[in-house]
């Protein structure tokens, strides 16, 4: 409207040599509009690494008082921390750049207007009246230049934000989701778990499981031992489809389980892995997570089942007692059988305890065991440990070496050949004697 009113009311030409400078205004904000957007999307990173390193330092905070590594800690906080001010910097010195950019455009709109505007009124084409007037018009549109400025500002910092989400909702799943079953359906039958190779998608070349073959029938246990790193937690990831990219078959009641949708595969699956997590809300919550209608008996029969009952009856409120977050106030006993408690009250056709014994003694360990033994007489268990008395009585033991199946057997087989397992479970053996008599 304002430029309308300056060719109509004064004079085309003079109102298009005013106007010459807008293609320079163009230009730079989008110069200056790709640098901000870069800028925006460094210094956000910079805030994601910097809160990552916050979020680790509260989480080890006892690691780092027990290690006395606090003001080493503190120094890369404050290093990080200079390092982000340092990009910020360069964000706000980008920014900075649009006001002057426009004062100085302006500022060449009105000598093109003032010089060839003067010419007019002495060759009489406008009168000194029209040129003021001109003038006015001219301010008048001083702050719209300006806003043109912010909203570029928040242009590109929305556009940097949206394209880190963007970015991340992008990334394809490694797990394609099927289909073809209904969600509701029931499975149960054997398992069999057949892959010939398999490498992580980080590391294509490099194979972290080689021949690996099973058969379990409803009710059967096995048992997957090892040094660290050999193999065994990459079994039980490909058995969770954590990733499909191996070449073989696992079925499951003679489906493959790559065709078996999410919702109904992973719903007849218990986990418990090496690492527990529990959450910030009562002993019972935690437990029945994963049937939050359970009653209080099957609660409390779960607890019994992994020989924590009587520990939580010592809580100050029992079952009602709230636990900090990530059971910081359990140990880590009580954290692993608290575990295997929710995992035993999902009840699903497979239980996995990925090391999930690790943390209690010989005597729970054994109780543990033996519960599980009667309450998964017709359903399939896997168990992968480093102590060897957690899988003895398991129907096959696998023992792994750098991803291949080194020795299979039962306990008694295992031990007859007088490999690894005979000599690791004759030294596990004395450890424990000699421990029981350090006791006494």
């Amino acid at each position: 409207t304002t430029l309308l009113a300056m060719m109509i009311l004064v004079d085309w030409r003079l109102t298009l040599a005013a106007m010459l400078p807008l293609p320079l205004l163009a230009f730079c904000a989008r110069y200056l509009g790709d640098r901000l957007h870069d800028a925006y999307m460094d210094s956000q990173a910079a805030f994601s690494r910097l809160n990552n390193k916050t979020q680790e330092s509260l989480s080890g905070i006892k690691v780092l008082k027990t290690f006395g590594q606090g003001k080493e800690d503190a120094a890369a906080f404050n290093k990080m921390t200079y390092e982000t001010v340092d990009i910020n910097k360069k964000v706000f010195r980008i920014d900075s750049l649009y006001d002057p950019m426009i004062t100085m455009i302006i500022g060449i709109t009105y000598i093109i207007t003032i010089i060839y505007g003067g010419r007019l009124v002495l060759s009489k084409s406008i009168s000194l009246g029209q040129l003021i007037s001109f003038l006015s018009y001219i301010g008048a549109m001083v702050w719209p230049m300006f806003a043109i400025g912010y909203l570029f500002n928040v242009l590109e910092r929305g556009s940097a934000s949206y394209d880190r989400i963007m970015s991340l909702l992008n990334e394809k799943s490694l797990i394609v989701d099927s289909d073809s079953m209904d969600k509701e359906q029931k499975l149960t039958g054997d398992l069999r778990y057949h892959v010939t190779s398999f490498a992580y998608p980080d590391e294509p070349d490099k194979a972290a499981l080689g021949a690996v073959d099973f058969d379990l029938k409803n009710g059967q246990t096995i048992g997957l031992v090892g040094r660290v790193g050999s193999g065994k937690t990459t079994i039980i990831q490909l058995l969770m489809r954590e990733f499909d990219n191996y070449k073989g078959r696992i079925t499951f009641a003679g489906h493959d389980i790559r065709q078996i949708p999410l919702d109904v595969y992973l719903k007849e699956i218990s986990y418990v892995p090496q690492n527990n997590f529990l959450f910030s809300m009562s002993v019972r919550d935690n437990i029945a997570f994963a049937k939050p209608d359970a009653s209080q008996v099957e609660v409390e029969a779960a607890a019994k089942k992994s020989a924590i009952h009587d520990d939580i009856l010592a809580f100050p409120n029992g079952y009602e007692t709230m636990i900090g977050e990530n059971g910081v106030s359990l140990s880590g006993g009580q954290k692993q059988r608290m575990s295997i408690a929710r995992a035993l009250l999902h009840d699903s056709e497979i239980l996995i305890l990925d090391d999930a014994l690790s943390a209690v003694d010989a005597k729970t360990e054994k109780a543990i065991l033996t519960k599980l033994r009667q309450e998964r007489e017709k359903k399939i268990t896997v168990i992968a440990a480093h102590r060897l008395s957690s899988v003895m009585d398991a129907d096959l033991i696998l023992v792994m070496q750098d991803g291949q199946v080194a020795e299979r057997g039962t306990h008694e087989e295992l031990l007859a050949k007088g490999g690894w397992y005979a000599q690791m479970w004759q030294r596990q053996e004395l450890a424990q004697k000699v421990g029981e008599d350090d006791d006494e």
